[in-house]
């Protein structure tokens, strides 16, 4: 006995998957006019974007604020001068480690965030109006 709903035929609809689901509910939601609750995101879409900023922040912190916190807790350490450049410790770190870790952290949200992107069938490269 054979089935006449085969799922054999060339002309059965899918569903997109999971990711192409996700796309086409981001593509819909008008987030100007949402709300947007940081603590409870609505959309998986979010809780990913919004996990990938707080480690962010929580990096950010710690490039900014940990030379300056070293140089209270630990001022003698942190004020002597390197054996290399003769500078303190605690200048180059601030003066060089701060913006260049946010250099690296800059260039690490991006790819997360193209990451992101793909894994929900994202597209920046089409454009969704009249051009």
């Amino acid at each position: 006995m054979t089935d006449s709903s085969s799922h054999d035929s060339g002309d059965a609809a899918t569903d997109g998957g999971v990711a192409a689901g996700a796309a086409q509910k981001h593509r819909q939601t008008d987030y100007l006019s949402s709300e947007v609750n940081l603590l409870n995101p609505s959309t998986p879409y979010m809780r990913e974007h919004l996990r990938i900023v707080w480690t962010g922040f929580a990096i950010w912190a710690v490039i900014v604020f940990g030379p300056v916190t070293a140089t209270y807790l630990a001022p003698g350490t942190m004020t002597t001068a390197m054996p290399v450049i003769g500078f303190p410790l605690h200048y180059f770190l601030i003066a060089i480690g701060a913006p260049g870790g946010a250099l690296i952290l800059s260039a690490w949200y991006a790819q997360r965030r193209d990451e992101l992107d793909s894994k929900y069938g994202i597209d920046h490269d089409s454009t969704g109006g009249d051009a």
